[in-house]
């Protein structure tokens, strides 16, 4: 029998297919990593103990086995975990979990013992394992709950970790965005000793990621990472990556020199709300998207807190007629709709954001306890990815507590329809005057918005002077 592969295993089918370099520089160091500064001060330790083990051995400390990285995609896990080879200079290993598993049974145990053998031939050395999930899921899971291919997988990985003997200088770092579904053998200590937590990046790290990203591009004196990075919370490093991209191909197209705000403006509006579209031309239409949008503006700077409007805009983008970019708390675009056409005009525009005030309503009652019903979260598992624990978490919710749910995100809903109602019935001339201008221009800056509406309105004072522009969320 035998072949390639080696017995029972056919055109190699049994080989790793791990990405193995032997050079002792992975090209990346702690440098090249931004805006993870907490993981970065973590895996320094780790670098000590590939670089001088004897320092720890020496007071009887057990060099940790396994590094866990969890955190949402394009944060920079994979980065983290090279930047450690190449900062203590040795070989590294990278497989995804998924690349384990194959048609046949018992591939997957022979690769992770495949991988481990060459990793104990250069040891030491980093083996990472990309999505660790795709193998490392709690077992039990499979369909019957049987001892499927990736449950064998899975125990041959337990297994290879477990059979490290004394200082091999093999340091396991695996990446997951779904640390909650780990098969908890897999997290003990003695395995995955450490986890690590690689979130997306606050606005600091942001402006750290930008400098190393913006490093070989060229700007105009108009642009500042500072301010790019407070306009674009959320982003992960890879999304940055992706913005100083898009604004480097814009300004190209352009026949520009450098990059300009405007290209970082139309970059962040086309990967935030999609590609620009054309501008609508009957007049109807074009009203009533105006004031829809104006309806989120006026509300959002009127209300005391608000994030400030960085602009409003009738360029259609995406799915999206018109968009007001700042991040809205309240609902107030049907009760424009209403008051300026009458409830006969009211349209379906507004149904996202009816949508998404109640999604948020309902996080208030039932995730952050902020209703009469208690100062207490009541649905755990409803916030489950799994479809099964959710419909298991409403199913064993009483028939009254449910309806108490409904009624209190109803209340707060009513109560924020109401206050909306008020201000835009307050500020009708207003309105009017800012939609004229709206219409004339098809886009007004935050400051040119403000600078109308402080003509007919007092803006609360934490309103009045805005902050650095803000992210922008389109609704």
């Amino acid at each position: 029998m035998g072949g390639p592969g080696g017995p029972g295993f056919p055109l190699g089918f049994g080989q790793s297919k791990a990405k193995f370099q032997m050079e002792p520089n992975t090209g990346v160091t702690f440098d090249d990593v931004a805006g993870v500064d907490e993981a970065k001060q973590d895996f320094m330790e780790v670098v000590e103990f590939l670089k001088k083990p004897e320092r720890f051995t020496a007071v009887g400390a057990r060099i940790p086995k396994g590094v866990l990285l969890v955190g949402p995609p394009g944060t920079g896990k994979t980065l983290l975990a090279k930047a450690i080879a190449g900062e203590a200079g040795v070989p590294f290993f990278s497989i995804s979990g998924s690349e384990f598993v194959e048609m046949f049974v018992g591939v997957g145990a022979s690769r992770v013992r495949d991988l481990f053998k060459k990793a104990k031939e250069n040891a030491p050395c980093i083996v990472f394992v990309d999505e660790i999930d795709a193998v490392g899921r709690q077992r039990g899971t499979g369909i019957g709950g049987g001892n499927d291919e990736r449950e064998q997988t899975l125990n041959q990985l337990l297994t290879e970790m477990d059979g490290f003997e004394g200082n091999t200088g093999i340091i396991v770092v695996a990446a997951t965005n779904r640390a909650d579904i780990l098969d908890s053998a897999l997290l003990r200590p003695g395995r995955f000793d450490r986890q690590v937590s690689v979130d997306v990046p606050d606005v600091r790290g942001r402006t750290e990621i930008l400098k190393v990203h913006g490093s070989n591009k060229k700007f105009d004196a108009d642009v500042s990472l500072e301010v790019i990075a407070m306009r674009t919370p959320g982003f992960s490093g890879a999304d940055l990556a992706n913005l100083l991209n898009e604004a480097a191909i814009l300004a190209g197209r352009r026949g520009r020199t450098g990059i300009s705000s405007k290209e970082i403006d139309d970059s962040i509006d086309r990967i935030v709300a999609g590609m620009e579209g054309t501008v609508m031309t009957d007049g109807k239409s074009k009203s009533l998207v105006a004031y829809h949008e104006v309806g989120h503006a006026v509300c959002g700077t009127l209300t005391p807190g608000h994030d400030p409007v960085q602009k409003v805009t009738l360029v259609p983008r995406g799915q999206a007629r018109g968009l007001t970019w700042f991040i809205p708390m309240d609902d107030p675009t049907l009760i424009s709709e209403e008051i300026i056409f009458g409830d006969s005009e009211v349209t379906t525009g507004a149904a996202g954001d009816l949508q998404q005030i109640t999604g948020l309503a309902k996080q208030m009652v039932v995730t952050f306890g902020m209703s009469d019903i208690g100062p207490w979260s009541l649905m755990d598992a409803a916030q489950s990815g799994d479809v099964i624990m959710r419909m298991m978490a409403r199913n064993s919710m009483s028939e009254k507590l449910a309806l108490d749910i409904d009624s209190a995100v109803k209340q707060l809903s009513d109560k924020a329809y109401e206050i909306a109602l008020q201000q835009v019935r307050d500020n009708r001339v207003a309105m009017d005057k800012i939609v004229e201008v709206l219409l004339e221009k098809e886009t007004l800056s935050g400051d040119e918005f403000r600078a109308i509406l402080s003509e007919f309105t007092e803006i609360p004072v934490e309103n009045r002077v805005p902050p650095t522009p803000q992210a922008a969320v389109p609704v």
